[in-house]
C-alpha cells in the first residue's frame, strides 16, 4: 500500500481568470487530496463560481496579488504550500518533481520553483525563457509565474507574503535568499497572452523597469502605475 502524499495546499490568486483557470486546476489533479484555495479579487467573469464548482475552496479578498496570496495562505491547513498563478499550468511531471523536493532531508528549510515556460511557439517566447533562466541562475530571482513551494514553517519564519499591490513575489524571494532557493525538476507553463497583447519586448522592458524601480526603493503603489 502506497503512503499518502504529504498534505499540500495550493493557493491561487485570481482575477477574471475563468478562461485560464480550468487548465491549471486540471493539472493540479496530479496531486491527490491537495487542498486548493482560490482567492478571488473581485472577478466579474464567473471565476469564483467556476472554482467552487470544481471543488476548490473560494475566498474573496481585495484586489492585489500580495493581499490575495497572504489571505489564501492564512486560510490553508496543509503543512506544505504551493503558490501558483491562475494562468500558470504545472507541466507533466510536476508532481514527481514536487515529491522529489519533499523527500530532501533539508526540504523544510528550502523553497522550490518551477522552470519558466510559455505556451507560445514564437521565437520571442524561447528567447524570453532563456532570459528568465539566466535571471534565476545568476540573480536567484524566480517570479510568481514560476510557482513557489515551501513549508508552512519556513513561510511563517520569513514573514510570508506582504500585502503589496505589486512585487510581492520579489519581496518574498529576497527574504528567502539565494541559499534557500531550489529549482524543481519540472516546468510551469504560463499564458503568453499578456506578451502578445502588449508586445514581446515592450512587456519585458516594462517588467525589467518595475524590478529596477523596486531596487531603487520606489513604493510598490507607484510601481503599479508603471506596470499597468
Amino acid at each position: 500500500m502506497c503512503p499518502a502524499p504529504p498534505a499540500l495546499s495550493v493557493v491561487i490568486p485570481a482575477l477574471n481568470a475563468a478562461v485560464a483557470l480550468p487548465a491549471t486546476l486540471d493539472a493540479l489533479s496530479g496531486w491527490p487530496g491537495a487542498e486548493i484555495v482560490v482567492v478571488d479579487g473581485g472577478s466579474t467573469d464567473g471565476t469564483a463560481a467556476l472554482a467552487a464548482a470544481r471543488g476548490c475552496r473560494v475566498l474573496a479578498a481585495p484586489r492585489g496579488r500580495g493581499i490575495q496570496l497572504a489571505a489564501g495562505a492564512a486560510a490553508t491547513t496543509g503543512g506544505w504550500l504551493l503558490f501558483l498563478h491562475a494562468d500558470t499550468v504545472p507541466a507533466p511531471g510536476w508532481a514527481d518533481a514536487v515529491a522529489a523536493f519533499l523527500a530532501r532531508p533539508d526540504a523544510d528549510a528550502r523553497a522550490g520553483w518551477f522552470r519558466f515556460a510559455l505556451d507560445a511557439a514564437e521565437p520571442q517566447a524561447r528567447r524570453l525563457e532563456r532570459l528568465v533562466a539566466w535571471r534565476c541562475r545568476v540573480l536567484a530571482l524566480p517570479y510568481g509565474d514560476q510557482g513557489l513551494l515551501l513549508s508552512r514553517r519556513l513561510y511563517d519564519a520569513v514573514g510570508g507574503y506582504r500585502p503589496l499591490p505589486l512585487m510581492e513575489d520579489v519581496d518574498l524571494v529576497r527574504r528567502l535568499g539565494r541559499r534557500r532557493l531550489v529549482p524543481l525538476g519540472a516546468a510551469a507553463v504560463t499564458s503568453a497572452a499578456r506578451w502578445r497583447r502588449d508586445g514581446w519586448w515592450r512587456r519585458s522592458a516594462r517588467n525589467l523597469g518595475c524590478l529596477a524601480l523596486w531596487h531603487l526603493g520606489v513604493p510598490p503603489r507607484l510601481i503599479a502605475r508603471v506596470y499597468g
